[in-house]
């Protein structure tokens, strides 16, 4: 057994599609950074390891359909008919699954006019040959796979998601059903498949058909017999759908004689391919897959295992020979990301004719410091630790980077291999990652560093041409780097949390979560671990006999959108629900955020600047863009957060920017025209596009669907996701959305024609040259091609939106400080800015933020702001 081949044979359609609803209901978490989703992929990669590392195969093919019209199809038009179209979140995931199954060394395969049921059948059949040694298991979601069982071949049938599988053999199939393989076939013919929409014979099921077979054995026997059967409804339903019944064992049967252009060997697994995997993960923000492949040895395989030699300097202290200038790099290494928390480990400066390192903070303090950085904000934070003021960089390498390409991070060694600049280590090689992560040898520390400082010193002409190319020079010079500064300042500033005040909502949410404990007990008649999926699915599905679907090995699911159609049928089921909410707040926000607050009473967040590919800002170490919103629970989180002694809080949100974006750039004359008149942008939105002449008439319902549309059309929301949204068919949303252009005809226009310069240029921009490349606008695959549309009709106005913010953001800290105010920007969240406001100074600060942030620009249309001012952060909002 042990050596034997071992052949893997999935059906690649079957599985891709029951991973997509596997995690159907985190599909709006699982999306990249260039907003696909990736919900579909990362479950089939989760499952794909499994099997991996389960079966130990030394042969693997995923097998996928090559379309809609097979042979079948040619025997009967109705073949697989009844199926729904395919939802647009899941096809755009397609041609990912498989690139990411190229790169795994594994092959996939298709074939024009068959299914990937016969590729399987034909391969199995090939691994029985007398002159080959295979054991094979096929893994499919198809029930119609287990007539390929044998001697030497096992079918998985996927049961729940893609985590749990049934194991079919020639014994287990007799032992479930009664049944040889080939007896199978039969069963569907008498059957028939609803799935495939094929009928079968009428009114025969599955019942009646396993006791047809095992009187007769074969459909051939049955109607071989058929006149000695009694006379029954059921006895003509089989005489007189007798043709459909031999048409219906034609199409169960699965073909194992395809004309495949792939043999055995050809399925033979590859080496992974390292490089082009981890560029992959971080693609799809597959941070634990990449994590992974690091720590399973891909990092030695990442890293270049010859290097030139370098030249270089060790200052050891002020009195070393050194010199520095304004125009050299500059560049300082901490250990670990956070640096409002981690100490300079070494740092290093210099040009191409000299380049400097060193470990002496009192150098840093002392010496000159040059105009050109990587990672300005980071610089600037960690010098004003030591006291030093960085005064606005020149050039900053990794903004530069992040704006000629968003589509790959902007490391140093990134930056190498792109623009052809040197060669350095991944720093994952230098310092290790994780637990292991430490401070290497000075000898290997230093000469790391002065790699980086020739990298950058190389690469800053080549950039600079790029950016002057792309009309983005002052996109850095007047946008990104003066924007660094505003968040470097608000960064180091903080903002104060009350430590006694989240203890305060952490007792609130005990004695809340006691209460409900309690309660949940009394309503289900006895005590049990509410956190414990299986116990609370034996609660609810077996002691209370709630409806639900068939059990599993790990019990049953016990998912939110489970407990929310189950809600209105018991009460438990709803303090179930509350339960989960508070103690989400409780572990995550309340309990979480204590730990992060400083010794100086404030939480000071990072905040991540070349990340998006929209160039929205996210905040991390805590991301306080995270805190909910829509639970009053969570809400009450915002109270901790407090002003400075005698100031209060000022909070300043744009309204509907990017629906006031999109009216600007589409020209759309009826949504300038409502945004002009100071009309509730949804509420006529709603009279457009559901035919509701007065105002007054629109229902709170109508307006929120309306709103849903708005945002979705922004997004490039499909049917599929609209009716997902709403709790609507597809046909009801996709009449929503056909109408709204209808009455919003310069919407349209507007994404044909961006859709039309992606396709020219290879790319978008927003309105201040950010430019977002579109690589698959020509693709030749349907489902690649429709995601880089939707990408191209949204990032001109999502990126706009963001670029309207960085510029009121600077004009802002600007007016302020000429100005002469105490007044200090805090945080920016989303579209909303957060100031600390001297009391005194609330009424002449409003009134300047208010004026300053809807002039930033000047649209078609007017830029709204709204504010609000309080003691906490909750009462500003």
């Amino acid at each position: 057994m042990e050596n034997k081949n071992r052949l893997l044979l999935i059906d690649g359609s079957s599985i891709a599609f029951r991973a997509f609803f596997a995690l159907y209901n985190q599909l709006d978490r699982f999306v990249a950074p260039n907003g696909l989703h990736t919900n579909a992929i990362f479950a089939f990669h989760t499952m794909l390891s499994s099997l991996m590392e389960r079966i130990q195969p030394t042969h693997v093919l995923i097998a996928f359909d090559a379309g809609k019209t097979t042979f079948r199809t040619e025997m009967f038009s109705e073949y697989k008919g009844g199926r729904s179209k395919t939802p647009d979140e899941f096809r755009e995931q397609l041609p990912f699954i498989k690139e990411m199954i190229e790169k795994l060394g594994i092959r996939h395969y298709e074939l024009v006019n068959y299914e990937a049921d016969d590729i399987i059948g034909t391969l199995d059949k090939m691994a029985e040959a007398p002159d080959v040694d295979f054991d094979v298991t096929i893994v499919t979601g198809d029930k119609d796979m287990i007539q390929l069982t044998d001697w030497n071949t096992r079918v998985e049938i996927s049961k729940k998601g893609v985590a749990e599988f049934e194991e079919f053999t020639p014994e287990y199939l007799n032992e479930k059903m009664g049944l040889t393989p080939t007896q199978f076939i039969d069963l569907k013919a008498l059957m028939g498949d609803s799935s495939d929409n094929y009928p079968g014979v009428t009114k025969v099921g599955e019942k009646t058909a396993l006791k047809l077979l095992q009187e007769w054995e074969t459909l051939d026997n049955l109607y071989a017999n058929i006149d000695s059967l009694k006379a029954s409804k059921m006895k003509e339903n089989l005489v007189a759908d007798k043709e459909m019944a031999y048409l219906s064992q034609k199409l169960a049967t699965i073909n194992t004689n395809a004309p495949i252009e792939i043999g055995l060997e050809d399925t033979r697994i590859q080496s992974k391919n390292i490089s082009a995997l981890s560029v992959f993960y971080d693609e799809m923000g597959f941070a634990q897959f990449k994590n992974k492949l690091l720590s399973d040895g891909g990092l030695s395989e990442l890293t270049e295992t010859t290097r030139d030699e370098i030249d270089f300097e060790v200052v050891t202290d002020g009195d070393s020979d050194f010199s520095v200038s304004k125009d050299d790099f500059f560049y300082l290494e901490t250990l670990g990301e956070n640096y409002h928390r981690e100490k300079i480990v070494a740092f290093a400066w210099g040009n191409a004719e000299k380049i400097y390192v060193s470990k002496n903070l009192s150098v840093l303090t002392e010496m000159e410091l040059p105009e050109n950085t990587y990672d300005f904000k980071k610089n600037r934070v960690l010098l004003h630790h030591l006291g030093r003021e960085l005064p606005v960089s020149r050039f900053d390498a990794m903004l530069a980077k992040y704006l000629i390409s968003t589509t790959e991070d902007n490391k140093i060694s990134t930056i190498a291999r792109l623009f052809d600049a040197g060669q350095v280590a991944l720093d994952e090689e230098i310092f290790g990652k994780g637990t292991k992560l430490a401070v290497p040898d000075d000898e290997v520390l230093f000469e790391h560093l002065a790699r980086k400082i020739r990298v950058l010193v190389n690469a800053k002409s080549k950039m600079l041409a790029e950016l002057e190319e792309n009309e983005q020079l002052s996109l850095l010079t007047e946008m990104e780097l003066p924007l660094a500064e505003v968040l470097a300042k608000m960064e180091i500033t903080g903002i104060s949390v009350s430590n006694d005040t989240l203890e305060e909502i952490g007792n609130e949410n005990e004695e809340k979560l006691s209460l409900l404990t309690k309660e949940i007990y009394e309503l289900a008649g006895e005590e049990f671990n509410i956190n414990s999926p299986k116990q609370l699915g034996v609660i609810l599905f077996e002691k209370l006999q709630l409806p639900a679907g068939k059990k599993t090995k790990t019990g049953y699911s016990t998912a939110v959108d489970v407990l929310e159609d189950l809600a209105p049928l018991s009460p438990v089921v709803a303090k179930i629900l509350e339960y989960r909410q508070i103690n989400k707040v409780q572990s995550t926000y309340v309990k979480g955020l204590i730990p992060q607050i400083a010794e100086d009473g404030k939480i000071h967040t990072r905040y991540v600047q070349d990340l998006t590919q929209t160039g929205r800002l996210s905040s991390v170490d805590p991301n306080l863009q995270n805190i909910p919103v829509r639970l009053e629970e969570g809400r009450k989180i915002r109270r901790a957060f407090v002003p400075s002694k005698g100031a209060v809080l000022l909070s300043s949100d744009y309204s509907q920017i990017e629906l006031r974006v999109l009216a600007h750039i589409s020209g759309d004359e009826h949504l300038i025209d409502a945004f002009n008149h100071g009309a509730d942008i949804h509420t006529s939105t709603a009279m457009r596009v559901f035919g509701i002449e007065r105002a007054e008439d629109v229902t709170p319902n109508d307006r929120r669907n309306a709103k849903a549309v708005n945002f979705g059309v922004v997004y490039g929301i499909s049917d599929f996701g609209l009716a997902r949204n709403l709790g609507i068919t597809r046909k009801s949303a996709k009449n929503y959305i056909d109408t709204y252009f209808e009455r919003y005809p310069g919407i349209k226009k507007y994404m044909e024609d961006i859709v039309r310069e992606a396709r020219d240029k290879g790319f978008v921009e927003t309105m201040s040259h950010r430019r977002r490349k579109i690589p698959d606008i020509n693709a030749r695959n349907f489902n690649v091609r429709g995601f880089a549309e939707r990408t191209a009709i949204n990032s001109p106005i999502q990126g706009s939106a963001a670029d309207i913010l960085k510029i009121a953001m600077i004009n802002l800290d600007k007016a302020l400080t000429d100005s002469h105010s105490q007044a200090k920007l805090l945080l920016q969240v989303h579209d909303e800015i957060i100031l600390d406001v001297p009391q005194e100074e609330l009424d002449e600060i409003r009134k300047l933020v208010k004026k300053t942030m809807e002039d930033a620009i000047e649209l078609a249309v007017p830029l709204k702001v709204d504010e609000n001012a309080g003691k906490t952060w909750y009462e500003a909002k």
